[in-house]
């Protein structure tokens, strides 16, 4: 069973700005689409590979997320990132639908890059 983590606790540490690593577990498109401001991208299938290299810190506190609660690749990577030894890892079980539903912003990779 993996931990999980509400949205209002979420947008909590964002507004508090407690470091906090988001990554959103979808295909690269739908992640640049739209995602979590500051998130980051590893699809869930190439999480074992990447997260030495993107997740150097495994005491971060980190909240992994996909699209809904019905999409699975969270809690499959929240699972596998937790067997690498990220003890401090959380599932946002419903995902980046619920996110947008409480009215909180999504922004798309695009305009994150003209924001630097």
């Amino acid at each position: 069973m993996t931990d999980t983590i509400s949205r209002e606790k979420i947008n909590q540490r964002m507004q508090n700005k407690l470091p906090t690593t988001i990554i959103e577990v979808l295909p690269k498109q739908y992640f640049d689409a739209e995602h979590i401001p500051g998130a980051l991208n590893i699809p869930h299938d190439e999480i074992t590979a990447r997260a030495n290299a993107m997740l150097p810190n495994k005491n971060a506190f980190i909240v992994v997320y996909c699209a809904n609660a019905d999409c699975q690749n969270s809690s499959i990577a929240t699972r596998t990132l937790k067997q690498l030894g990220y003890n401090n890892t959380f599932e946002y079980v419903e995902g980046k639908l619920h996110w947008q539903q409480g009215q909180l912003p999504l922004v798309s990779t695009q305009e994150e890059d003209l924001n630097e």
